[in-house]
């Protein structure tokens, strides 16, 4: 723990054990918005490989493609990744090879991450990698498995997934107990790798971010470039104060965040957010993000259940909304999306778009304007409209959802910042050059602090604005000529 500690210090952070959080990340100095607090390789990593997508598992690209020829699991891009995980993959390929062709079939993501775990503390112990302070395997031994709190269905699946471990790996000094454990720590500890648009395409374990704690208001995001982890400071740090990022997408209710947290983390949040739970702002804040909206379409208020059990009442004119009318519309979404998504043939894009804009017709007669589920159907019809390529349709959902974003998210939120440029990038192909260069604006605005300036996606951003405003500044001269 000294030794950690000393490492970290160093780049302006402590690890602390405080009695009511455990162990966490403390600043030692001041960290402005967009400043990097920690920069970090994974411990162990591998790509989100299924069934319909493979990626290369150096640097996690999915195009070009080889697979390896003798495991037939694991993918690369060129020789250049091939060499880079020659050490770890060595092992790994002989281990796989020795599965019948079926059961290697069986060998997901997490299996192959586990495998990796074991495989990467023996080559650390014959010393044919380094270890590090951060990067060993005594790290990973002192994460916490909440194994206790599990159901039975979790230890059953967990012990399955141990025993294809221990048959991969066949190394009899290794008991299932502690292979189904790490499994616990690793669901608790290890992030999801996202590529620079937040699209998962992994999994890794980090050690010393998985000190950082979570807040449904955190002061720093979590951003990965390539599989390199980077924390980035949101909001100005004192020194002194703890570092937080969120583990979940923090958009929903109080009740909805807290029953997130406690099903995969095993903790009850107490952050500024949380601990206003049942307080009027967070009864109204719920209501509009979950509940139901005013019958009159002139009154914008949220609805809470009257005493009486009656229905719903709208807390701004006192119009009742009965139960069995909520109850008919939340039935018809429910039997809609159930049977009408699930018949429809794959690619038939305008049958789903006739869909989606059903369920959301029902959906803008029974939920508040503000509300997550319609904000989610609409980010639907948007990312299927922009694969048909309908971007006149496509912006006006886009907007759409910006203006719920810019409800349920920090000001500075990198989901925030790619919406305004995914919006930007619409408006420039329409011509509608003044508007797009207020919207890319908005992007750089808050995605220089979440992303930083220098990776290849942020260039590519600026270089649009700057593209956008020469574009606007030949328009202005060609008029005036």
């Amino acid at each position: 723990m000294e030794e950690l500690q000393n490492v970290v210090r160093d780049g302006g952070l402590a690890v602390s054990n405080l009695p009511e959080k455990g162990r966490c990340l403390l600043t030692t100095k001041n960290f402005h918005p967009g400043e990097v607090i920690l920069r970090q390789e994974p411990y162990v990593c591998v790509p989100n490989n299924s069934s319909t997508v493979s990626r290369c598992d150096g640097c996690f690209a999915s195009e070009n493609l080889k697979k390896c020829s003798a495991c037939q699991v694991v993918w690369y891009c060129g020789s250049t990744c091939q060499k880079s995980e020659w050490k770890l993959h060595r092992l790994e390929c002989s281990a796989l090879s020795r599965l019948e062709k079926e059961k290697r079939k069986a060998v997901t993501p997490s299996i192959r991450l586990m495998v990796r775990l074991y495989l990467r503390r023996e080559l650390q112990n014959e010393m044919f990698i380094p270890t590090g302070v951060t990067d060993s395997y005594n790290f990973v031994e002192s994460l916490v498995s909440h194994l206790k709190e599990l159901d039975e269905k979790q230890l059953v699946l967990y012990a399955q997934m141990a025993n294809l471990v221990h048959l991969i790996l066949q190394w009899p000094e290794i008991n299932l107990k502690e292979i189904a454990e790490n499994f616990s720590k690793l669901a608790c500890n290890a992030h999801t790798i996202c590529d620079c648009e937040l699209r998962p395409v992994g999994t890794g374990l980090y050690p010393i971010v998985s000190i950082i704690n979570h807040s449904c208001l955190p002061n720093a995001v979590l951003i990965f470039e390539g599989k390199s982890s980077v924390v980035r400071a949101v909001e100005h740090i004192p020194e002194g104060a703890e570092v937080s990022i969120a583990y979940i997408d923090t958009a929903g209710s109080t009740m909805t965040r807290q029953k997130a947290l406690k099903e995969q983390y095993f903790f009850t949040c107490t952050c500024t957010r949380c601990i206003k739970v049942g307080q009027h702002d967070d009864i109204q804040e719920n209501a509009i993000l979950e509940g139901y909206r005013c019958k009159d379409d002139r009154c914008n208020g949220f609805l809470l259940r009257d005493s009486e059990d009656k229905g719903f009442t709208c807390q701004t004119c006192g119009l009742l909304r009965s139960k069995e009318e909520v109850k008919r519309i939340v039935c018809e979404i429910t039997a809609i999306s159930d049977k009408k998504l699930k018949s429809t043939s794959p690619g038939n894009h305008k049958e789903v778009i006739s869909i989606y804009k059903m369920i959301e017709k029902l959906q803008m007669e029974l939920c508040h304007p503000f509300s997550i589920s319609l904000m989610r159907t609409q980010e639907e019809l948007l990312k299927i409209l922009m694969e048909l390529g309908d971007w006149r349709e496509a912006l006006a959902y886009c907007r759409l959802t910006i203006t719920g974003y810019q409800r349920v998210y920090p000001e500075l939120h990198p989901l925030l910042g790619l919406q305004y440029y995914t919006c930007g990038k619409i408006e420039w192909l329409l011509g509608y050059t003044e508007d797009a260069i207020k919207s890319l604006t908005r992007a750089v605005d808050i995605l220089r602090i979440t992303h930083g300036t220098n990776s290849p996606f942020m260039k590519e951003l600026v270089m649009k604005l700057d593209e956008a405003h020469a574009e606007a500044s030949y328009n202005l001269s060609s008029k005036d000529e």
